[in-house]
């Protein structure tokens, strides 16, 4: 009676996480909770094991992510991703709807026994794919520095792609009331830099794309989305005008298929627009 209280006890605990946990007993899973049910759409092991069959099928083969191939034939893969460094143990995993999520693996080892516990960093993947140094902020400002930006803006592209969003930034033009530069105002770059990143997300990204210009690159899933990122720079921006500076917004959206090198294009031309967010033609 005792053993079997315990276990509902570990039970219900691990049906309380968000993330995705799986025990297994020599490669074999032997328990999910209730968010990997939820995940996979099944409401049993049961079910699962009839319906995905090998648990390292799961694993999308995509090359910036663990995954089954190289695995010699009876190999572990628990084995295999303990042996890369914990940066490295990253997994992408679908939903049946076929929507993919990238995961952070944890992994403890009792014996024959492997609680395993997938984390979802899907809205960390662009900070992920950026490898953030000195380097690559911009040293008056601490946004993004726009080289930077180019240096990385395929890995942004891929991302987009694999996680099926859409591409979408706000250019926001500084200006000083008394037509002077705000490039040489070191201490408003930094004003205005602290106050745009109280707003965006954390996987967004704040670049200094001009002297006296920014940008914010963020991935969406609709027009609505993005359009309601633009409304809140806006906001902020009316909030920060005062009798020395205004702030200027223009908002682009990503064609069909439009890919970022002409995409960045349109921002260093200011082809955006003012308004409502709709799809360019």
């Amino acid at each position: 009676m005792r053993k079997e209280v315990s276990l509902n006890i570990i039970r219900a605990i691990a049906d309380a996480q968000k993330d995705l946990i799986v025990v297994f007993q020599e490669n074999e899973p032997i328990f999910i909770n209730k968010a990997f049910e939820k995940f996979f759409a099944v409401s049993s092991l049961e079910q699962y094991k009839q319906e995905f069959g090998t648990f390292v099928r799961n694993f999308v083969p995509h090359p910036s992510y663990f995954n089954a191939e190289g695995l010699e034939k009876g190999a572990s893969w628990i084995d295999a991703i303990l042996e890369l460094d914990v940066m490295e143990r990253v997994v992408s995993m679908v939903t049946p709807t076929y929507e993919p999520h990238a995961f952070s693996v944890a992994i403890q080892k009792v014996e024959e026994y492997a609680v395993v516990t997938f984390s979802d960093i899907t809205q960390m993947l662009i900070k992920r794919i950026m490898i953030e140094n000195n380097a690559s902020l911009d040293a008056k400002s601490g946004a993004y520095a726009k080289n930077y930006f180019m240096q990385i803006a395929q890995s942004f592209q891929d991302a987009a792609l694999f996680n099926k969003k859409l591409m979408s930034a706000v250019r926001i033009e500084a200006k000083k009331r008394d037509d002077s530069q705000v490039r040489d105002d070191e201490m408003l770059l930094k004003v205005l830099v602290h106050s745009f990143k109280s707003v965006i997300r954390q996987d967004d990204m704040l670049i200094r794309w001009e002297d006296n210009a920014f940008v914010v690159f963020y991935l969406v899933d609709n027009i609505a989305n993005a359009q309601a990122m633009f409304e809140k720079l806006q906001l902020l921006s009316q909030k920060i005008e005062s009798e020395e500076v205004e702030c200027l917004l223009q908002r682009f959206m990503q064609k069909d298929n439009e890919k970022i090198k002409s995409f960045s294009t349109r921002i260093d031309l200011q082809e955006g627009a003012f308004g409502i967010f709709k799809l360019p033609s």
